[in-house]
């Protein structure tokens, strides 16, 4: 059975993303998706956290639903509050 939410991706470009989500009352992985875990390098120093998926949803099961326009950029800079000089002329207080 599918548990659908709506995304919003950021990468490569900005996009609304119908996404399967974890089954909430999963008796392995308590409705988070997987297993993370640490693991350390030969000295027994951080190396990294790996991540074991759980068979309860597929995070690779997902449908774009729309792309998002990219905003224009400014081409002219905002102006400085602070004047020219970088200081400000009014009082301090």
């Amino acid at each position: 059975m599918l548990r659908l939410r709506i995304h919003l991706t950021s990468w490569p470009r900005r996009t609304l993303v119908l996404t399967d989500t974890p089954r909430p009352d999963c008796p392995c992985c308590g409705g988070e998706g997987g297993h993370a875990y640490d693991y350390g390098d030969e000295s027994g120093e951080y190396a990294g956290t790996e991540w074991d998926p759980c068979n309860c949803w597929d995070e690779n099961r997902r449908w774009t639903l729309l792309t998002l326009p990219r905003l224009p950029r400014r081409r002219t800079p905002a102006p400085d509050p602070w004047g020219p000089a970088g200081y400000s002329d009014e009082p301090p207080f």
